[in-house]
C-alpha cells in the first residue's frame, strides 16, 4: 500500500509539471513592433445577397514571430440585425496587444482604424438593417449589379491615415461611452468561416509580412476561404481604396496626411527623455525632406508628360508608378518610427537597445 501511494505521488507530481509546462507555453510575449500599414487594394464584388463585408486586417502568429494579412471578405452574418465591428491593434503595457472583432446590434470601438469600405476610424457607413433586410451603401460597398436593397449616400472621410494600430505613435483615438457599451452589450465572436479564414491565411506563406513587406499575396477575396477562385484581389493589382466614399489612396506625398510625430518620451529621467526627443524630431525632419524630394521629382515627371502631350495610357503608367513609389515610402516611414519606438521602450542598461 505505501509502495503504491508513493508512484500516485510521482505520477501525480508529474503530471503537476506537464500542466505547468503546458501553462507556462501558453504564455505570450509582448509585441514590441506594431502591425505594418493596411495595404490599399480593391473591394471584390460582392457574391450575394445577404453578405457582409469585414475589412482586412494584420493578426500575429506566435509561433512564427511574425504579422500575417487576413484578406478582407464577404461574410453571412450570425443573425439578422448584427452589424461587424473590426478587431484592432492597441499599445498596452509595454507591447502591441489584439482587441478581437464581434458581431453586434450596433458598431463598437475599433481602435479609430482607418479600414476602409465604410469603416473610416469611426462608426460604420457600409449600409443598414431595415425590416430584417440589410441595405447596401454603393457609395462604399461594391455590390454590383442585380441588387434592389441598395442606396447611394456620400461619405466624408475624415481619417486618411492607413496606420494600423491605436496609441504609441499610431491613430490617437479614444472609445465613446457607446462604443463602450456595444463591447458590454450582447455580441458574438467571428463565425466558423471567418475563423477558418483567418486559418487559412496563418498557413499561407505569402501572407507573413516578413515575406510580403506589406504587400500581401492575397489582399481580398469574395468568400472566406477561397484564396484562389474568382473575386480574389493579389497584392499589386490595380487599384485600392481609389474611390471610397469620396476619398482617394494617396497618389502622390502632397496627398498624404502631415507626418505623424511619435508620442512624447515618458521615461521618467529627463535627459534620456531629451536624448530621444532629438532622435524623434531628427527622424520626423528627414522623413519630411524624403517627402519633398519625392513630390519634386514627381511634379518633375508630371511636367515632363505635359512637354511630351503623352497619352492617357502613357499618363495612367505614371501616376501607377507614383502611387506606388508613395505608398512604399510611407510604408517605410510607419517602419522606421516603429523601429525607433522599440529601440527607445527597450529595458534601460540591458542589451535590448542598439547604440
Amino acid at each position: 500500500m505505501r509502495f503504491a501511494l508513493v508512484i500516485r505521488s510521482m505520477l501525480f507530481a508529474i503530471l503537476l509539471m506537464g500542466v505547468a509546462g503546458a501553462l507556462q507555453a501558453q504564455v505570450r510575449v509582448a509585441i514590441r513592433v506594431g502591425p505594418p500599414v493596411i495595404p490599399v487594394y480593391e473591394q471584390p464584388i460582392c457574391p450575394g445577397d445577404g453578405y457582409f463585408w469585414t475589412p482586412g486586417y494584420w493578426d500575429y502568429d506566435y509561433d512564427a514571430s511574425d504579422y500575417y494579412w487576413v484578406p478582407g471578405t464577404w461574410v453571412e452574418p450570425p443573425e439578422v440585425g448584427f452589424l461587424w465591428t473590426p478587431g484592432w491593434w492597441g499599445w498596452n503595457d509595454g507591447g502591441f496587444a489584439f482587441t478581437a472583432g464581434f458581431w453586434g446590434p450596433t458598431i463598437g470601438f475599433y481602435g479609430g482604424i482607418n479600414y476602409g469600405f465604410g469603416y473610416f476610424g469611426n462608426g460604420f457607413y457600409g449600409g443598414r438593417w431595415e425590416g430584417g433586410h440589410f441595405f447596401y451603401n454603393t457609395s462604399v460597398w461594391h455590390v454590383g449589379g442585380g441588387f434592389h436593397n441598395v442606396y447611394n449616400e456620400h461619405v466624408d472621410i475624415r481619417n486618411d491615415s492607413h496606420v494600423s494600430f491605436n496609441g504609441h505613435g499610431g491613430i490617437d483615438a479614444r472609445a465613446t461611452s457607446e462604443e463602450e457599451a456595444a463591447a458590454r452589450g450582447r455580441h458574438v465572436g467571428p463565425v466558423a468561416a471567418q475563423t477558418q479564414h483567418m486559418d487559412a491565411a496563418r498557413s499561407d506563406p505569402q501572407q507573413r509580412a516578413s515575406f510580403n513587406h506589406g504587400q500581401p499575396g492575397v489582399m481580398a477575396t469574395a468568400r472566406p476561404g477561397d484564396f484562389k477562385g474568382n473575386g480574389v484581389v493579389r497584392g499589386g493589382e490595380a487599384g485600392g481604396r481609389a474611390d471610397n466614399g469620396g476619398g482617394r489612396s494617396a497618389v502622390h506625398p502632397k496627398d498624404l496626411p502631415a507626418v505623424q510625430r511619435p508620442a512624447a518620451p515618458n521615461t521618467g529621467d529627463a535627459k534620456q527623455d531629451q536624448k530621444y526627443q532629438k532622435e524623434q524630431d531628427k527622424l520626423v525632419a528627414n522623413q519630411q525632406k524624403e517627402r519633398d524630394n519625392l513630390q519634386k521629382q514627381q511634379d518633375k515627371e508630371h511636367q515632363q508628360l505635359t512637354k511630351q502631350k503623352a497619352d492617357d495610357t502613357r499618363t495612367q503608367q505614371v501616376e501607377q508608378k507614383h502611387q506606388q513609389q508613395t505608398q512604399q515610402m510611407q510604408q517605410r516611414h510607419t517602419q522606421q518610427t516603429q523601429q525607433m519606438q522599440q529601440r527607445q521602450s527597450a529595458p534601460r542598461g540591458g542589451g535590448g537597445r542598439s547604440k
